[in-house]
């Protein structure tokens, strides 16, 4: 079963997400250690992160094949 986590809390996360991997200048390990930090699953913030860059326009939406 999933864990549902409040949204200040995922959106903290994404913040500190994008912030680390900014003053580092790469984004290896930034997620696995914020997410040790706050003690919240890292699939579930990578998915969050993810969702961040395509609604900030830095990803492109992948688009589904329904034929």
């Amino acid at each position: 079963m999933a864990r549902r986590y409040p949204p200040e809390l995922e959106e903290r996360a994404v913040r500190m997400v994008q912030e680390a991997a900014e003053q580092a200048g790469e984004s290896f390990g930034v997620i696995t250690r914020v997410t040790r930090q706050l003690g919240i699953g890292s699939e579930s913030l990578r998915s969050r992160v993810r969702q961040a860059e395509i609604d900030g326009g830095q990803l492109g939406a992948m688009s589904v094949d329904t034929r």
